[in-house]
Parts: structure tokens; C-alpha cells; sequence
């Protein structure tokens, strides 16, 4: 009597059901498209998406502190640097996932599975139309000679994109060729490092210098805008992928792993996977008018006004790992 007593209490309980489902995702990503692609998933799969947006370093410090009682499944952030980071922490585990092995190029995510590409930015260069003659600057490494001197803008030394740059010059050329080439950079600075990527592309347009460094999306913004000032001043300087005679331009990514405490892993690698398909891809980038990382998604109008380019296939793990002696290098050279 007892034991079916247990069994009809345990009919009588409620079932799990599709709704209950979750994967709980810390993002420093913080773009609408990214909200109605959780959306999508949570449509598609049943599986509801829990986010908690805040700054990288805040959710690090979060996901720290709350050690094993985490709720997070993934964390999602942007640059190569900061993976690192997370990586360094021990916040990932690693994935074994063909769907994401196959879909995510291996320079664009960790060689162990433990963060995976979701979107790519290339650092690119941004020169005057009026003063600046076309083929006269062609590589990061032009930055750096004499000729540019009190001509080149480009943000400070405590920004990840600019480290990650560092990174990947450093990679490419080793210690010491790396450091004389920060040193030569900042000799040719028109001015001390001050504002963002939009700021040094604004300031080149009012003549206040001849060459700027940004990510090649903040120049899509500036083309894109509301403002008519901010659309005169990208028309007023040309785009150029640099290096695209040798290894290719500098491209960093955003990317996403999956925590090492995650209480619903299943659920976070069926969200990755879905994140690198297609479709998804192509709306997780358009947010930022970054380029994807899979080869077969769309690319935004403005993505394909700029023409394809030659890209540095240097592994983002690679010029990661590289982001404490960058930023030890840049300090040496005075990079502000």
C-alpha cells in the first residue's frame, strides 16, 4: 500500500516540461539584435534564456565571487584579451562540440574548446582623403615611420583593442622588432591618446591629424548615422585593411565559453551551437556591423560596401595570451 501510495504521488507530481528549461548567460555584449536572437532561441528550442549584462571586468568579478554557486552558464564578452583573462580566472570548461569545431574557424577559438569566436573585428586604418595619397600607407608597421610623425591618432594604451593589436604584432615580428615599432608609433602621435575609435576617425575629418586606428564598425556607425556630421566626417577619410600584401589585417573577435560551474551544460552548448548557425550568425553580427565568423552567413550592406580583404589568420589565442607583455611593451614605449 505504501509503495503505491509513492507511485500515485509521483504521477500526481508535475513533469519537467520544456518551459522550465534555462541557460543562464553573462554578456558584455549589449546590442538589440542579440536580445531577439535569445528570443529566437527560447521560440525554437523551448529553452529560456536568463541574461545579466554588465562590463567585463564586473562580471569576471562577479562570476569570481560567487565561485561554485555561480548560476552562469556562459559568459560572453568581447576581445581576445579578455578571454584570456576569463581563461587565466578558470571560469571556463572545456567543449567538445563537432558542430562548433566545424563551424568556427581554429585561429578564431581555443585549441582545448574553452571559448569559442562569435563575431570578428578587424582593426583597420582610416586616412585622409585630402591629404593623404592613396597606397602611401599601407600596414600597421607604416604607423611607425618617420614620415607620419605628428600625423597619427589612435586611443590609449589601456584599451583591449589597442593591446590586442600589440598582440598581434608581437606575434608576428617578436620582442624587440615589436617594441621599436610602439616607440615609432608614438613618436608620430598628433596628439595624447584621448577618446574612442569614432573620436580619432571625427578628428581626422576636422584636420586635426592625418591617420586614424579604429575597429572597422565604428567607421560603419559614423557611415550609418543619424547625424549628418558624423556621416561628413566618414566621408571625408578612406578605409584601408592594412597588410594585405603579407599576413593580413589585425582581427579580434567577441567570443563566448561555457562556465566551469554551468548547472544546465547541455543547455549552454545547444545555445552555442545555435549561436554559430547561420541565420544566427548573420543577426548577432548585424547589431554591430561586425563580421561573422562562419564563412556562409550574411554580411551587412554596409560590410559589403567595404569589399572583401585579406585577413590575418594568426590565432586569437595567440595574440590572447600575448595581452600582459603587450600591455608591460606599451608602457615601456610611452604609450599613454
Amino acid at each position: 500500500m505504501h509503495r503505491l501510495l509513492v507511485v500515485l504521488v509521483a504521477l500526481a507530481l508535475p513533469l519537467p516540461t520544456a518551459a522550465d528549461e534555462v541557460v543562464n548567460v553573462y554578456s558584455a555584449r549589449h546590442y538589440d539584435t542579440d536580445d531577439a536572437l535569445y528570443k529566437q532561441f527560447e521560440a525554437d528550442t523551448g529553452i529560456k534564456v536568463n541574461i545579466i549584462e554588465g562590463g567585463s571586468d564586473a562580471l569576471l568579478e562577479r562570476l569570481r565571487r560567487e565561485g561554485r554557486r555561480s548560476p552562469a552558464d556562459l559568459f560572453i564578452t568581447v576581445d581576445a584579451g579578455r578571454l584570456n583573462k576569463a581563461e587565466e580566472l578558470g571560469i571556463f570548461q572545456p567543449v567538445s562540440s563537432s558542430v562548433l569545431e566545424e563551424r568556427v574557424p581554429g585561429n578564431l577559438r581555443h585549441p582545448d574548446g574553452l571559448w569559442f569566436g562569435l563575431t570578428q573585428r578587424v582593426r583597420v586604418i582610416l586616412v585622409s582623403k585630402d591629404r593623404v595619397k592613396e597606397g602611401a600607407i599601407t600596414s600597421y608597421e607604416d604607423l611607425a615611420k618617420p614620415e607620419w610623425k605628428n600625423r597619427v591618432l589612435i586611443r590609449s594604451s589601456s584599451n583591449i583593442y589597442n593591446q590586442s593589436l600589440v598582440g598581434s604584432v608581437l606575434e608576428a615580428h617578436g620582442q624587440d622588432a615589436a617594441l621599436a615599432w610602439c616607440r615609432g608609433l608614438v613618436a608620430n602621435l598628433a596628439r595624447r591618446p584621448q577618446g574612442g575609435d569614432r573620436d580619432q576617425i571625427r578628428a581626422v575629418a576636422a584636420g586635426e591629424a592625418d591617420v586614424a586606428v579604429a575597429n572597422h564598425y565604428y567607421y560603419a556607425m559614423l557611415l550609418n548615422s543619424d547625424e549628418q556630421a558624423d556621416r561628413d566626417a566618414a566621408n571625408a577619410v578612406r578605409l584601408i585593411f592594412p597588410n594585405q600584401d603579407d599576413r593580413g589585417a589585425h582581427v579580434n573577435i567577441s567570443g563566448v565559453g561555457v562556465v566551469k560551474t554551468a548547472p544546465n551544460k547541455e543547455n549552454a552548448i545547444k545555445f552555442l551551437e545555435y549561436l554559430v548557425s547561420p541565420q544566427a550568425q548573420a543577426i548577432i553580427a548585424s547589431g554591430n556591423s561586425e563580421y561573422p565568423v562562419t564563412s556562409d552567413a550574411k554580411l551587412t550592406p554596409v560590410l559589403e560596401k567595404f569589399g572583401s580583404f585579406k585577413a590575418d589568420d594568426v590565432s586569437a589565442y595567440k595574440f590572447g595570451k600575448n595581452n600582459r607583455n603587450a600591455i608591460r611593451m606599451m608602457d615601456q614605449a610611452g604609450w599613454r
